[in-house]
């Protein structure tokens, strides 16, 4: 329900019959600690109240000049942020052999599962798909989670003659013959430490750090690459942690306006480094793919944009609400409002829930859908 305004005209002051006080009944306190209670629910300002003050109990002296109605309604706490529509964190592809860097990538090439990411000596370093990288060479007889993840990718490729189960046997050295004599190298049945690069998935380069002719040794970063999927990342400081879950829905705005639903993919801490005679920044990195349905191809058209992300930091259904400047800190402790009946007011007390776009969830003895309630002007 909407918002209802009655004006009344001042009642003079010599008419205004004298206040009783009367024990153990809610009075109105000053709007310092309805401020606090708002600020501290995440509202960034409250309007000041007007009356109440230390006027005579539970029965308000006069009208208030404007009312409302307590309506029920869904709230939610949301917060825009700005980010940055792109391919998501980019992570950098380091060399595990020695030689010399032969050919590179440029900036912006895509390359997918099979085929070259750098060269080394005139040989390719071939990106399969895996979570973690090489860590040893692998022959027959070698068992372990890098052999089956290494099958895994052959099988995928096309090979076969042998079986995906973490154990390299002839079976597993016989396809990998025939795969080395396709991609150019020497046919050993062993795979060099090296030989393969690990991504989660198809890249592209995002920036190039070395050039062809330069040494290769291991650690030596080569380039930086990103998924090929479009994605948001957001950053945000610690404060505001507590908008960043996995799995938590929220609003995409894209540069033109269209407003698209995801949830956040991934959230990690960031520490910046220092500039000259400052500390390190910690933040909080908050990755949002765009890979699939209306968000995929409503993204499809844009590289690089700045984009707006709505995160709810919190909701409530179907609640009772009222205006955070309805609310009146009373004396005895605790909050209230001051419901209007008829030509009389009273305060009543309530309990506060969310804070969200200058309302308030209350409840309460006599709080209900339709109640009118005093807000000063």
């Amino acid at each position: 329900m909407g918002e209802t305004t009655v004006e009344r005209p001042p009642v003079p002051e010599e008419d205004r019959p004298a206040p009783r006080r009367r024990r153990g009944r809610p009075r109105p306190q000053t709007a310092l600690a309805v401020a606090a209670l708002a600020a501290a629910g995440g509202v960034a300002a409250v309007a000041a109240l007007g009356g109440g003050g230390d006027s005579g109990g539970g029965a308000a002296t006069g009208l208030p000049p404007s009312t409302t109605k307590v309506t029920k309604q869904t709230l939610k706490d949301t917060v825009t942020e700005d980010g940055k529509l792109g391919y998501g964190p980019a992570h950098a592809a380091t060399s595990q052999a020695r030689g010399t860097l032969t050919r590179i990538p440029e900036s912006g090439d895509e390359i997918t599962r099979g085929h070259e990411l750098f060269e080394v000596d005139g040989d390719p370093v071939v990106l399969m798909y895996g979570s973690k990288p090489s860590y040893r060479p692998l022959k027959i007889g070698t068992e372990g989670s890098d052999v089956k993840r290494f099958e895994k990718n052959l099988s995928a490729l096309g090979y076969d003659g042998f079986t995906v189960d973490g154990e390299y046997t002839s079976g597993t050295a016989g396809a990998v013959r025939e795969w080395q004599d396709d991609i150019g190298v020497e046919e050993s049945g062993v795979v060099d430490l090296g030989r393969v690069a690990y991504a989660a998935g198809p890249v592209r380069v995002d920036s190039v750090q070395a050039d062809a002719g330069e040494p290769a040794s291991p650690g030596k970063k080569v380039l930086d690459y990103t998924g090929t999927a479009k994605a948001v990342t957001v950053e945000l400081d610690t404060t505001d942690q507590r908008m960043a879950e996995e799995g938590a829905a929220v609003e995409v705005t894209l540069p033109e306006g269209e407003t698209v639903p995801a949830e956040i993919d991934e959230v990690t801490t960031v520490i910046e480094p220092a500039e000259q005679g400052e500390e390190p920044a910690t933040k909080v990195e908050v990755t949002i793919w765009l890979d699939s349905g209306k968000a995929e191809k409503a993204a499809a058209g844009y590289v690089l944009a700045s984009v707006d992300v709505a995160f709810t930091a919190g909701e409530r259904e179907d609640v009772l609400t009222v205006p955070v400047t309805a609310l009146v800190a009373l004396r005895e402790g605790g909050f209230g409002v001051e419901v209007v009946k008829g030509g009389t007011s009273s305060y009543v007390p309530v309990e506060t829930g969310l804070f969200a776009d200058g309302k308030v969830e209350v409840s309460g003895q006599g709080i209900a859908e339709g109640t009118v309630v005093g807000v000063p002007k």
